[in-house]
């Protein structure tokens, strides 16, 4: 059991999982109100929610490296604190380029945050039962504000969308007077990579980030130039290329590349990016079969995916149980072998179907969530030096954005080209449903290997 002040630094970093959680989720069930308000068009508005993904998946590698060398309490209370300006931007937003622009800033601010945070837990408990039980935790609190999420932003938007974003700075606010004097100082962040920041590594490394989430971005949207689309990407991977060339050249890598020889490690990324796009890919496609197709409203939509929170209940509570009992992998393969099987069985989804039929689906997504979600933070930080804990961090969360922003992209081609073929709208759903079913069969593909080699 974690007691005492221990338990309020989590509480406090849980805290701020759970507000980025809650307020991704919210703006989501917000959105059209927000259109018919700032008279958007429907391409402006998409860019409401890609603006955050730039923003987030873009500057995630730079901020958890930049945790590490600049000392983590700083980068978390400063960017938490940006965080909370630019909440309430957006909530006074009357014209919807200032919107776009908050919400850019608001998802780099969790770019530095959230890596910042994860950090701060693996450094402050003992790597074993004690840290496994505070990660699971803190993925049980972000998944519940993202189920929340949806609630709340049905109840707020029918007040004002204005809302949306006025209740996350109450939050942020409160949380940043509780983690001035809770969060203990850091050591001297001289001992990681001698105090020296890699500029060159810093911009190659945001600018290939930053053209590669957008070129995903672009794969999903109707009328985006093919042309243009793959010179974004063929940009991006060049910067890469560069990045990595600079960092094997560098005293003082942003990216120390041995890192990246971790068998563990790169197969903990690899199954979030994967585990990302699956999930965020099925919770896209069955909103718009609920709104669009069935005509339930967001708050109707928001309480039909609420079973998918019972992880918030399960990943504290039976996760570490099975942690303890047949290991890391094997959970993260059970994980990824239920949601294949999930998303199955809503593949035959039929346009009069009640919600009993839906529920199984909506229950063992979030018992899949349980078991991959938080094991899979587990594995990418176990072993990782504390002067790297940021960085790997950093990783993680990249994956996990990146395989958002993939997992989206994907199921919204697939079911355009479906719609363009002549299928009917609920044929084009069911086309897209077999992205999220596909993922995580690859999924429990590359989880099978890790468990594998455990047992061996």
């Amino acid at each position: 059991m974690l007691g005492g002040r221990a338990a309020a630094v989590l509480a406090v970093l849980c805290g701020a999982i759970f507000l980025e959680g809650i307020d991704v989720a919210m703006l989501n069930v917000a959105l059209p109100s927000i259109r018919t308000d700032l008279g958007m068009s429907t391409g402006a508005l998409s860019w409401v929610l890609s603006a955050y993904v730039l923003g987030y998946g873009g500057f995630m590698l730079l901020g958890g490296r930049t945790a590490d060398l600049l000392g983590r309490r700083r980068m978390f209370l400063f960017w938490l604190t940006v965080f909370v300006l630019f909440s309430g931007l957006g909530g006074l937003a009357t014209d919807g380029w200032v919107l776009i622009l908050a919400r850019f800033v608001t998802g780099l601010s969790a770019a530095f945050m959230t890596p910042a945070g994860l950090s701060i837990i693996t450094t402050a408990f003992p790597e074993g039962p004690q840290r496994n039980r505070a990660l699971l935790v803190y993925a049980g609190t972000a998944a519940a504000g993202f189920s929340l999420g949806l609630v709340v932003g049905g109840l707020l938007t029918a007040v004002s969308w204005r809302w949306v974003f006025f209740a996350p700075v109450l939050l942020a606010g409160a949380l940043l007077a509780a983690a001035v004097p809770l969060i203990p100082r850091d050591t001297a962040p001289e001992q990681a990579g001698g105090g020296r920041f890699d500029l060159a590594g810093a911009a190659t490394a945001t600018g290939a980030m930053l053209l590669l989430v957008y070129g995903v971005v672009r794969i999903g949207e109707p009328g985006a130039a093919a042309e243009l689309t793959a010179a974004v990407l063929a940009g991006g991977l060049a910067l890469l290329a560069a990045f990595v060339a600079i960092e094997r050249r560098s005293s003082s890598p942003l990216v120390r590349l041995g890192i990246l020889r971790s068998g563990p490690l790169l197969r903990a990324n690899l199954g979030a990016v994967l585990f990302a796009g699956s999930f965020f890919g099925f919770q896209f496609t069955a909103t718009l079969y609920l709104q669009d197709l069935r005509g339930w409203s967001p708050l109707q939509t928001g309480l039909a995916l609420l079973a998918i929170g019972v992880d918030s209940v399960l990943a504290p509570t039976l996760t570490p149980k099975l942690v303890e009992r047949f290991g890391n992998a094997r959970v993260i393969l059970g994980g990824f072998l239920l949601a294949a099987l999930s998303y199955g069985l809503f593949l035959p989804v039929g346009a009069d179907w009640t919600y009993p039929m839906m529920f199984p689906t909506m229950l063992l997504t979030g018992l899949a969530f349980a078991l991959a979600y938080g094991p899979l933070t587990i594995a990418a930080t176990e072993g990782v030096a504390e002067e790297e804990q940021g960085l790997a961090g950093g990783l993680l969360n990249t994956s996990f954005q990146f395989g958002a922003a993939l997992g989206l992209s994907v199921v919204t081609t697939v079911n355009l080209a479906a719609l363009g073929s002549g299928a009917s709208t609920l044929e084009g759903f069911r086309a897209a449903l077999v992205v999220p079913v596909a993922s995580a069969v690859l999924g429990a593909v590359v989880a099978a290997t890790g468990a594998g080699r455990r047992r061996a």
